[in-house]
C-alpha cells in the first residue's frame, strides 16, 4: 500500500519522498482532506495539442472545488476569513465574507478567464440541490490563475458540466496533486506546477487540531525558488518560460480549531510567509489571495434565534495554528512541482517538471530536521 506522505493515490512522488525535510507534523494524507469533513474534487481537461486555435484549443485547463463541509451540510455556513498580499488577481465573494465573517457552498478554482462562470455555475448547482434552506440568494467563492502560456484560456472549454462534475466528485482521503483541476496548465518558479496540498496536526492547551493547506500556484520566477532553504532555483536553469514574475496563487486553508473571523483572517495572513519561505518577492502582476475557515463554526441555518453562544481559542494560543499555515502552505507549493512531470501546451510551449535528481543532489547533506 502506497504511503499518502510520500506519494499521490496516481503515483508520483511527494516532496517529502526527495526528501525535502518540513518542519511540523503532518496529518494521515498530509493533505487539506485531513480536516474532517472537507473534500476535494477535480475535473481536468488535457486535449490537442499543435498550434493555438482560439476556441478550439490546445486545452490545458480544469477545475478544483474544495468543499468546507459534506454534501449534505454545505447550507450550514463556516466561519471564514481571507487575506489579499497582491490583489492582481480574483476571488469572489470576500466582500460578504470581510463584512459577515461567513463562508457558504463549494468554493471552486480555475483559469482567469473561467472565473466568472465557475462561479455562476456553483449558484447553479447550489439550486439543483435539495437543502432545508433553499434560497434565490448566494455569493459564492471562485478563485482563479492565469493558464494563458499552455492554455486556449480565451477559447472558454470550461463549462457548467465540468463545475458540476468536480463539485459532485469531491471526496475526503489523499488526492491528487500537479496538473490536475484548476491546476492544470498553471506554472510556478517556471515549473510546471498547479495544485499542491498539506496538512500539520498541532496541540494546543492539551487539545489536538489539524490545519490543512490547498494552494493553486502560478507565481514566481526561477532564480527566486528557495526549497529547505537552499536556494535551488539558481543552479536548476534552463527550459524557462516566463521572462518575468507574473501568475498568482490562490491558498485555502482548512481549520477544525474554533476560530473567529477576525482570528481565520490573521491565519490567511500567515499565507504570505508561507509563499514568501520558497523565494517569492510578490511581483506587482501576481494575484496573491487567500482565504481560511474553520469547521467548527456553530452557525446553524434556520435558527432564528438573537443571541447564539460560541467557543473559540484565545488569542495567546494562536502561534502553533501560524506556524501550521506557514508551513503547509511552503509544502504545498513544492509538491506542486515535485508531483509534476513535463507538460506541453499550445504552441508547443513546455512547461518542464523539476528534475527530481538535480534536486535531490542540491539537497543532499542537508540536515533533515522531521521525519514523514
Amino acid at each position: 500500500m502506497q504511503n499518502p506522505l510520500l506519494t499521490t493515490p496516481s503515483g508520483a512522488p511527494r516532496a517529502r519522498s526527495i526528501p525535502v525535510p518540513f518542519d511540523g507534523e503532518p496529518g494521515d494524507y498530509n493533505a487539506i482532506t485531513d480536516v474532517d469533513g472537507v473534500k476535494v474534487g477535480y475535473t481536468t481537461l488535457i486535449e490537442g495539442n499543435g498550434p493555438l486555435v482560439v476556441g478550439k484549443g490546445p486545452i490545458r485547463t480544469g477545475v478544483t472545488a474544495i468543499l468546507p463541509r459534506p454534501h449534505k451540510d454545505l447550507a450550514q455556513p463556516v466561519f471564514a476569513g481571507y487575506h489579499s498580499f497582491n490583489g492582481n488577481g480574483e476571488l469572489t465573494g470576500m466582500h460578504w465574507i470581510e463584512e459577515s465573517g461567513e463562508l457558504l457552498w463549494p468554493i471552486t478554482l480555475t483559469n482567469t478567464h473561467s472565473c466568472g462562470l465557475a462561479r455562476d455555475a456553483t449558484i447553479k448547482w447550489v439550486t439543483g440541490q435539495s437543502f432545508n434552506n433553499t434560497s434565490a440568494w448566494s455569493l459564492p467563492v471562485a478563485g482563479e490563475t492565469y493558464d494563458g502560456d499552455l492554455n486556449d484560456i480565451n477559447g472558454f472549454h470550461v463549462t457548467d458540466a465540468h463545475v458540476f462534475d468536480a463539485i459532485d466528485s469531491a471526496q475526503s482521503g489523499p488526492i491528487d496533486q500537479g496538473s490536475v483541476g484548476g491546476g492544470t496548465g498553471m506554472i510556478c518558479y517556471d515549473f510546471n506546477a498547479g495544485s499542491g496540498t498539506a496538512s500539520r496536526r498541532v496541540e494546543i492547551a492539551g487539545k489536538g487540531y489539524t490545519v490543512g493547506t490547498f494552494v493553486q500556484a502560478n507565481f514566481g520566477r526561477r532564480h527566486e525558488l528557495v526549497i529547505a532553504g537552499v536556494p535551488v532555483g539558481r543552479h536548476l536553469t534552463g527550459g524557462e518560460v516566463r521572462s518575468q514574475s507574473m501568475g498568482s496563487i490562490i491558498a485555502v486553508i482548512a481549520t477544525d480549531a474554533p476560530l473567529l473571523p477576525n482570528q481565520l483572517k490573521r491565519l490567511a495572513r500567515r499565507a504570505s510567509l508561507g509563499i514568501a519561505r520558497s523565494g517569492t518577492t510578490g511581483g506587482n502582476s501576481s494575484g496573491d489571495i487567500f482565504l481560511a475557515f474553520s469547521t467548527q463554526s456553530v452557525a446553524v441555518p434556520g435558527q432564528e434565534i438573537p443571541l447564539k453562544t460560541i467557543e473559540y481559542l484565545s488569542h495567546e494560543f494562536l502561534d502553533p495554528l501560524f506556524a501550521a499555515v506557514v508551513q503547509t502552505v511552503d509544502e504545498a507549493i513544492i509538491d506542486s512541482m515535485v508531483t509534476n512531470i513535463d507538460l506541453t501546451g499550445r504552441d508547443g510551449i513546455t512547461a518542464i517538471g523539476i528534475p527530481l535528481d538535480g534536486l535531490r543532489r542540491l539537497l543532499a547533506g542537508k540536515s533533515v530536521r522531521g521525519q514523514v
